[in-house]
């Protein structure tokens, strides 16, 4: 509908921000002046301790300097209710003491229907609570004092219980001279197909009251006494006022909770709500007997950027748990996930805190998991990745996932989140005897850090460490060609993420690349450039490189990508080579003599592969491969396995 011209500022000018706001919030005395219209409060739209959520009562506007929340009365009204533009209008016009203008005549019939069917509804959950303190509910009270709910935790939540009869309710609503189809389009009774008499929907259940944000009582849940109920739990149907997948129970106090501190916690069910709420984590949602939606998972965005969500700890829970991370893969954004808090094998919250406490509770949220780990763990577990083919299909699956997040900068950071998880998965820890010597020797020359500046342009100070010079030749070529021709990173993506490089430059310069291959376009060589910083000039310093012909502009790009191709299958080889030693090496104690002279020979022939990618026209020299050839074979023929006897 529309308004009058002048109806919302007069609105406005009515009502204080800060009387609107502070039913929400809890001031902060020391920072706040409210003489000057001037308040300060913890967010109430994200969690914080700190007063950083301002609301100036002369502009009429509140801003968050945390999560950067603005608005004025009404988008305050809808942002903290989920209201319509015009509820919020309706609520504060009340407030205010001014009627509102006429309606369409539909949309006031249907907004009329609505406060009679919430009337309704309330009527309900009052018979239902007074139902609960009969004798008929004598097994629903021992059920709730069983789960440690008294009287008190009854009165909180509205608990109530449905009498086991067809129209107990029924019977009750229209003798209180209720209309019959209001009790029916409310979703309390049901009209059978036959034209029968309408029966009672809730029939021997204990009731868990489903309100929405203003604390209108929409809809009911239900739990089934007898174990031969066809449902253990019943939600009423959707309605006018009732939309299952866009509403969570316990919302609204959850929702005020949050603004004091408190984590959002989604569990599965009423009762874990219930005992988190009793534990002092008045933070907890639950959807209503299905899995989140996405309007669910907005709802939940809307109020906590990094929900916590509560994994029941059976396979079925942990199931839910990925079909919800999966859910969430396309509607992210920088700075909005979720987390998961895995739960001991066989317990849910509510059996947790019973067992635990709230201090196991808590335990748990602090170690709560981010959901590329849980995606990580789905794909991995019980699994052997002991082939090529079987760690591609790893890769595939992971790209997949990862092509599904829409903001690049996320889909980035996943990338490189899943590229550490494979090398720690894929690459064996190298052996450790004989540490003490290597570290000698890697220390045998004083004053390697202080080589002339002459030196550190060459490519044997790009070497980091004990790597040879060939991979730090051949390292190095490869990322300088691909920052001067940014167009071939996508090509390479797959290799460059199996890249190990030794020196914080060349690591430095790997990650540009890996964060480049993952936008749309490929980047222009300047921007790359710029990233990349100081690391690619030093890189550009180098004479090999600064005099390489294919680093011109106009270098035909064939021959770029074919040494690039090269180079890299040199260092995977090379690579490949060094984990059969360091696997041959750790399993000499446990290997037969023929499996061993096996593993090292194939190390051997692995590296003589790599020699025979060798760039003649790059001018490498192939003594490095040659020399680690040999001395692999010495081993071999040397037999280095078997014990020798100790001379005497």
């Amino acid at each position: 509908m529309s308004l009058p011209n002048g109806f919302l500022d007069e609105l406005r000018s009515r009502v204080s921000l800060s009387q609107v706001i502070g039913r929400k919030v809890s001031w902060d005395q020391r920072r706040s002046n409210a003489a000057k219209g001037d308040w300060w409060a913890p967010c109430p739209f994200h969690q914080e301790k700190t007063a950083s959520f301002h609301v100036d009562d002369r502009k009429g506007f509140y801003y968050c300097f945390g999560c950067h929340a603005k608005g004025d009365a009404l988008t305050f009204l809808r942002e903290s209710d989920n209201l319509s533009f015009m509820e919020a209008v309706e609520v504060l016009a009340r407030e205010a003491g001014m009627s509102m203008p006429a309606r369409d005549p539909a949309a006031a019939q249907r907004a009329d229907r609505r406060t009679e069917l919430a009337q309704v509804m309330e009527q309900a959950a009052r018979f239902y609570r007074l139902q609960l303190n009969t004798g008929a509910a004598g097994p629903a009270r021992d059920y709730l004092a069983r789960r440690g709910l008294d009287a008190a935790a009854q009165e909180r939540f509205g608990l109530g219980f449905a009498p086991d009869a067809r129209q107990a309710l029924w019977a009750h609503l229209t003798g209180a001279g209720v209309a019959p189809d209001l009790i029916i389009e409310a979703g309390l009774c049901a009209k059978p197909d036959d034209g029968g008499a309408p029966y009672d929907r809730f029939r021997g259940r204990i009731m868990f009251p489903i309100r929405d944000t203003r604390e209108r009582c929409i809809a009911f849940g239900g739990r089934a006494l007898s174990p031969n109920a066809r449902a253990k739990y019943l939600n009423s149907p959707e309605t006018p006022l009732f939309d299952k997948g866009r509403t969570l129970y316990n919302l609204g106090p959850a929702r005020a909770a949050l603004g004091q501190g408190a984590p959002l916690i989604v569990a599965e069910g009423y009762m874990d709500v219930i005992a988190l709420v009793q534990a002092g984590f008045g933070g907890a949602v639950a959807p209503l007997g299905t899995a989140i939606t996405e309007d669910q998972l907005r709802l939940l965005w809307r109020i906590s950027d990094e929900p916590l969500v509560a994994l029941d700890g059976d396979a079925a829970g942990l199931r839910a748990g990925q079909r919800l991370a999966d859910l969430a893969l396309g509607m992210m954004a920088a700075g909005q996930g979720l987390r998961f808090c895995l739960l001991p094998a066989g317990q849910d919250p509510d059996d947790l805190l019973r067992a635990g406490g709230s201090g196991a509770m808590r335990a748990l949220i602090d170690r709560a998991v981010p959901m590329a780990r849980l995606l990580w763990e789905r794909e991995t577990a019980g699994q052997v990745f002991d082939s090529p083919e079987r760690r591609a299909a790893l890769e595939a699956r992971l790209r997949a996932i990862e092509a599904r997040i829409a903001d690049p900068a996320l889909r980035s950071h996943y990338r490189e989140e899943f590229r550490t998880l494979m090398r720690s998965l894929f690459r064996p820890q190298p052996p450790q005897r004989g540490a003490g010597k290597g570290a000698r020797r890697r220390g045998a020359l004083p004053g390697a850090d202080t080589a002339l500046p002459a030196t550190r342009a060459t490519v044997l100070a790009g070497a980091a460490g004990d790597q040879p010079v060939a991979e730090a030749l051949r390292e190095a070529r490869v990322l300088a060609l691909l920052f001067a021709h940014p167009q071939l990173i996508a090509r390479f993506d797959a290799a460059l993420s199996r890249l190990e490089p030794a020196s914080p430059d060349h690591r430095h310069l790997l990650d540009c690349l890996t964060q480049a291959a993952g936008l749309p376009a490929p980047p222009g060589a300047a921007d790359l450039a710029r990233d990349a910083g100081p690391a690619l000039e030093a890189l550009h310093r180098r004479p090999h490189i600064s005099s390489m012909p294919l680093m011109r502009p106009q270098a035909d790009t064939d021959q770029i990508a074919l040494c690039v191709s090269e180079d890299l299958t040199f260092l995977q080889a090379r690579s490949a080579a060094k984990e059969e030693i360091a696997e041959a090496m750790a399993d000499m104690e446990s290997l037969p003599d023929e499996g061993l002279t096996w593993r090292l020979g194939q190390a051997a022939a692995a590296l003589q592969k790599a020699g025979q990618h060798r760039l003649e026209r790059a001018g490498d020299s192939q003594e490095d491969e040659t020399s680690m050839s040999d001395h692999l074979q010495s081993l071999i023929d040397a037999e280095i396995w078997v014990k020798k006897p100790r001379r005497r």
